[in-house]
């Protein structure tokens, strides 16, 4: 009886470390328990050769025009407002908020990015870099590249 003890004691001590090392896989990873969000595509009223998410002899573009390219070291990147960030192409995700609907920020190159439901200040993510891109919705649907202002890339930024 006792060498079964024993071994159902072992094989507890094996589930606690496998459990263990599942955990901090899951942390690792960025894994959270946030619902799935859809990849949310965006027709661009600019129609430029190059952008986020082409490949160009194997290596990735990151930015393209209308791009703000920032220097992270990596740091991280709140939500400007309470909002939803979303899949976009590869290495970038849109931030949308109710707040200002008529826009849509393209933020490009962070690592293990916060999907879903985001409250302002909440961090959405970091990286070495940000390509931050600012669209517009156009009376036709399309999404224009626009010159972002200011206060929105500080709140972007900044810990409030």
């Amino acid at each position: 009886m006792r060498g079964i003890s024993l071994a159902i004691s072992k094989f507890i001590g094996k589930l606690k470390q496998v459990g263990l090392a599942l955990a901090l896989l899951l942390s690792v990873t960025g894994c959270t328990n946030r619902p799935t969000e859809e990849v949310r595509a965006i027709q661009i009223y600019q129609d430029w050769e190059l952008a986020p998410g082409d490949a160009i002899a194997g290596h990735r573009v990151l930015g393209g025009l209308g791009d703000i390219s920032i220097e992270l070291k990596g740091d991280s990147v709140y939500a400007p407002f309470d909002g939803r960030v979303q899949p976009n192409v590869k290495g970038c995700v849109i931030f949308s908020t109710p707040q200002i609907p008529a826009y849509l920020f393209r933020l490009c190159g962070l690592k293990r990015p916060t999907l879903g439901q985001v409250s302002q200040g909440e961090v959405i993510g970091s990286g070495e870099y940000l390509q931050f891109a600012a669209l517009r919705r156009q009376p036709d649907g399309r999404w224009a590249l626009v010159e972002p202002a200011v206060d929105i890339l500080e709140r972007t930024l900044k810990k409030p």
